[in-house]
């Protein structure tokens, strides 16, 4: 059975380190991935202007006014002070051609009190320029840029079948690590004085060892990023009843207008408080965001600065119809079946942000060890692949010399 087990092992490894070396370095940086792109574009992120800033709605009609080809499918509804309103957005679509109008940005950042732009960028681009760099490693780390056809993410299908086949190696690789549960100290040590190859073995085993229930939890949430819908929902749903998933709603009826739309945000935020009370939210509304053809808005439920969630199972949102208000669909923390908590706890998980401050440094340390297993993996199949190559290479110069002396003689 551990021969088996070993040969598993090696081509599992082997098949997934480039990709779990790529997404261990990308998710160890993205753990703090608003603090680093504020870092690095402080005129995005920081306004210096004094004064009272203007509603969100009336931030949100200026941007459109000013970009008619745009509509805001993301604001905030409050800014912390010293801070930009930045709103994501998406095309409108040409009456003419019914074809989305191009545009070569999709984030905005205003200065909140006077409304003037202070950026925009396409969030996600490829690129390592400044502004670009954050989101493009946290679009990296979840699709490798690759491309969607015929419907198809290959990006996300990629590693979320990279995270399965990592689950799986995670526990073939706890039972490797404990050959003999006399000898369990050695699993469990690290020859530094050794160095060399017994150290990068220690490295791979050991470190593997001692962080194997947070990698195990890494791989788990891995699988729920990227094939929530696909996967992990439905095994959930097997043993536990689970609510529609509140983000993938569509409201009946047809697509409402643009005109339609813009009363629609407006009569939302006005009654979101009241909406968010009697639904037992205490935060306040935080941020809105929806596309106008789904007939859905959402209103996400938290204080200025705080739409990432810091600690626990992140922040309540409210799924409402366009049309009337009503609530569609709602993931509030804490509530609902076991199985929608447990889908409730998979981004903050796999973020760190379940435990706040030391989980984000926990889960970017277990970053850089998932890469470091990757590498050090990598090596020991190279040394003893080099090792099996050498007998067999000594073996074919000993039988081409008893080939040549049998033809001497």
């Amino acid at each position: 059975m551990r021969p088996l087990l070993v040969r598993l092992h090696r081509w599992f490894g082997l098949g997934t380190a480039a990709f779990l070396f790529l997404a261990g370095l990308t998710g160890a940086v993205i753990a703090w991935d608003h603090e680093l792109d504020a870092l690095l574009n402080p005129s995005f992120f920081r306004s210096a202007t004094p004064g009272t800033p203007l509603p969100a709605l009336e931030l949100a009609k200026r941007l459109e006014a000013e970009e008619p080809h745009a509509v805001v499918t993301f604001m905030p509804l409050a800014v912390e002070p010293g801070h930009t309103w930045i709103a994501l957005v998406a095309p409108r679509v040409d009456p003419v051609s019914q074809a989305p109008y191009a545009l070569d940005f999709n984030q905005v950042a205003l200065d909140p009190v006077t409304g003037e732009e202070q950026g925009r960028r396409m969030w996600g681009k490829a690129s390592l320029a400044r502004q670009n760099l954050i989101p493009f490693l946290y679009q990296l780390h979840y699709t490798l840029f690759m491309p969607t056809k015929m419907g198809i993410d290959f990006g996300v299908w990629t590693m979320g079948v990279v995270g399965m086949v990592w689950l799986l190696d995670g526990f073939i690789a706890i039972v490797l690590a404990f050959p003999s549960l006399k000898s369990w100290r050695k699993s469990l040590a690290f020859r530094v004085k050794r160095g060399g190859y017994a150290l990068t073995f220690d490295l791979h085993r050991s470190g593997g060892v001692w962080l194997w229930g947070l990698l195990i939890v890494v791989a788990v949430t891995s699988i729920s990023m990227n094939l929530g819908a696909q996967v992990v929902r439905p095994v959930v749903s097997v043993f536990s009843t689970l609510a529609p998933d509140p983000f993938r709603i569509v409201a009946p009826g047809p697509a409402i207008t643009p005109a339609e739309a813009t009363t629609a945000r407006e009569r939302i935020v006005t009654e979101a408080a009241d909406v968010g009370r009697r639904e037992g939210i205490t935060e306040p509304p935080g941020g809105l965001f929806g596309l106008p053809t789904s007939g859905v808005y959402g209103v996400g439920y938290y204080a200025a600065g705080k739409d990432h969630g810091d600690a626990g199972l992140g922040n309540a949102w409210l799924m409402m119809n366009a049309r009337t208000g009503e609530v569609l669909g709602r993931q509030i923390p804490g509530k609902g079946s076991a199985g929608d908590i447990f889908i409730q706890a998979q981004f903050p998980l796999h973020s760190g942000r379940i435990a706040g401050l030391p989980g984000r440094i926990a889960i970017s340390f277990t970053g850089l060890v998932v890469a470091m297993l990757s590498v050090t993996g990598v090596l020991i199949w190279l040394k003893k692949a080099r090792a099996r190559r050498k007998p067999a290479k000594q073996a074919k110069a000993a039988s081409t010399i008893g080939t040549r002396e049998r033809a001497a003689n």
